[in-house]
């Protein structure tokens, strides 16, 4: 009996000792990864390498304990993903998202099973090697890229937009991968429609609970926040619980919670709840992940490789083409294809559960982790210079045939005559600005041209009489075959934080040269750099910041003239009343 209770304290003390060093270890290599601006995901991966039994130090005796307890964090990583999808905004989508969402997988994967047949791997016997190789490459990081293009504050753009609805329905089809694995090993079609069937139901069933019984529930918890985290994690592991005694995976329960309960009001709570505890057991899933690399040899760097330029090219072949069918223009078709040129550490997932079910070997596994380590770092940097790239490839495509929007005739309706505006980039402000002159003085529409490389915008505008110019403000050429030299006002109403490829300021002096009588209206973010603009030539700089400012401290000098609710009314009103070309 003591000696039992020795040996236990002894297993818990490794343990203990294991996740601390699996922490101290990601959090100094999470340092290395962050001050050379690779993502994180990396570093823990690496950490779990250094200190794991396998290729490391083998400073962590006890990985199999780690990777159990680590598997909270999958838990949770899934219920969080689930709770970003938004089932009613993807139904409302528009029909980029919705075909490109769909068909990217489904392209991919059958993409992946002829490189990979051609690469030498089959499947029978037991062994799925090809099928996951097949799943896991046509995944993408929602966490690698989500970060990086709201960082460049690209996330609302239409290029954006369709790279979140895409990942999201890689979620999507996770679902039904994650319904299926468990019974590859019964492949009838009996088996995997009942695997199906049972994912169904429990979607169905979650779906229903979220619908009659959980707003119930968690308009009642509302009241009570410190419960909100408890009743959240209840629910994840009850569906988790469910689908495990289904004979499908906890992780696919897990984001079936997710999904259940992420149009309620209180899902951002909730997110903010479990973000700390996910983050922790996360951290440990890829530590242990690191842990099962297997030595680097020859011939898994090889695999690795290719697998990696595999999943650039497929992301190329399968994105560009449908948005370039769609008539998104070069940029917007490309710009995704860049963004997913990754694989996701779903795919991990998705492995690191076959090799636990011995549909796959260590060798799959490992160089699903290398491509990760490979594509997650590339990308990085094809993200952050993204532009540039579209730049230099949009040169390539024009020289071999491929034409970006037609926009011949647009450009023939020259701005001649007095009095013409031109708007350089067409975001929200020039949205709110349109509206108004619409209010105010619906002629002066008539005047209006704007330059952008949106094709919504584009077709938006159009619907309302305003004329549009396909093309990249920051391309000189477009400006003077669009015939800016007869402009009477010149504005950017960008800031430069959108721009790419050119700056307000840098706008100036070209501006300046090929319409030398225009008023020539930019766009500053700070005090020192709206007074260089007007140094530069700028005839008024428009500082978003006091222009707010202004306006705030006008209501607030008003403030006792108005009755309580009244601000809200009057505001809520005229904001329903407004029809803008971007919402």
């Amino acid at each position: 009996m003591a000696l039992v209770l020795a040996e236990e304290v002894h297993a818990i003390e490794g343990l203990i000792s294991g996740i601390g060093l699996s922490v101290v270890a990601a959090a100094a290599l999470a340092f290395v990864a962050k001050a050379v601006k690779q993502p994180v995901v990396l570093a823990y991966i690496v950490a779990g390498a250094v200190i794991g039994p396998g290729i490391g130090f083998g400073l962590v005796k006890d990985a199999q304990s780690i990777e159990i307890i680590s598997e909270f964090g999958l838990i949770l990583m899934l219920f969080m993903i689930g709770l970003e999808i938004d089932l009613k905004q993807l139904a409302r989508a528009g029909q980029k998202v919705l075909v490109t969402g769909f068909s990217q997988f489904l392209l991919c994967a059958a993409l992946g099973f002829l490189f990979f047949t051609w690469l030498g791997y089959r499947m029978g016997e037991g062994r799925w090697d090809l099928a996951y190789f097949a799943v896991a490459t046509a995944m993408s990081s929602t966490m690698i890229v989500v970060k990086l293009l709201y960082d460049k504050q690209e996330l609302d753009t239409l290029a954006g937009r369709i790279t979140v609805g895409v990942l999201v329905f890689q979620d999507l089809w996770a679902i039904i991968v994650l319904a299926v694995q468990p019974n590859l090993e019964n492949p009838q079609l009996t088996g995997l429609a009942l695997s199906v069937l049972k994912g169904v139901a429990l979607v169905a069933g979650s779906l229903l609970a979220s619908r009659y019984v959980l707003p119930f529930l968690f308009r009642f918890i509302a009241k009570l926040s410190d419960l909100m985290l408890v009743a959240s994690l209840a629910w994840c592991f009850l569906i988790a619980g469910l689908a495990a005694e289904a004979g499908l995976s906890r992780a696919m329960g897990a984001l079936i919670a997710g999904i259940s309960i992420s149009t309620f009001p209180y899902n951002r709570e909730v997110n903010a709840k479990v973000v700390s505890l996910r983050d922790f057991f996360i951290t440990l899933f890829f530590v242990a992940l690191g842990m099962k690399i297997p030595q680097p040899s020859a011939r898994l760097l090889g695999l690795a490789a290719w697998t990696s330029a595999f999943v650039v090219v497929s992301r190329f072949l399968t994105v560009f083409p449908v948005l370039y069918v769609l008539r998104s223009g070069n940029r917007v078709s490309l710009l995704p294809s860049l963004n997913l040129a990754q694989i996701s550490e779903f795919s991990l997932v998705i492995a690191s559960l076959g090799l636990t079910l011995k549909h796959v070997d260590g060798e799959v596994v490992g160089v699903l982790v290398f491509t990760l380590a490979i594509t997650a770092t590339v990308s990085t940097y094809m993200i952050l210079y993204s532009h540039q790239i579209y730049l230099a490839l949009n040169r390539g495509l024009r020289r071999v045939g491929v034409r970006d929007i037609d926009q011949q005739e647009e450009r023939k309706e020259s701005i001649e005559g007095e009095g013409r505006i031109v708007i350089l980039g067409f975001f929200r402000v020039a949205s709110s600005l349109v509206d108004e002159l619409q209010r105010r003085d619906p002629k002066l529409l008539k005047e209006l041209l704007v330059v952008d490389f949106n094709p919504e915008v584009h077709q938006e505008l159009k619907k309302r009489g305003i004329r549009c110019v396909y093309g990249d403000i920051a391309n000189m050429t477009t400006l003077e075959e669009a015939g800016v030299e007869h402009a009477k006002v010149v504005l950017s109403t960008i800031p430069d934080a959108l721009l790419k490829g050119i700056s307000n300021r840098a706008l100036i002096r070209p501006m300046r040269r090929l319409c030398p009588e225009a008023r020539i209206i930019v766009t500053a973010e700070t005090i020192p750099g709206a007074l260089a603009m007007y140094q530069e030539g700028a005839d008024y700089v428009f500082l978003p910041r006091t222009e707010a400012a202004s306006g705030l401290a006008d209501l607030l000098l008003r403030l006792d003239d108005w009755p309580p609710g009244a601000y809200r009314e009057r505001h809520a009103q005229e904001l329903q009343t407004r029809k803008e070309v971007l919402p």
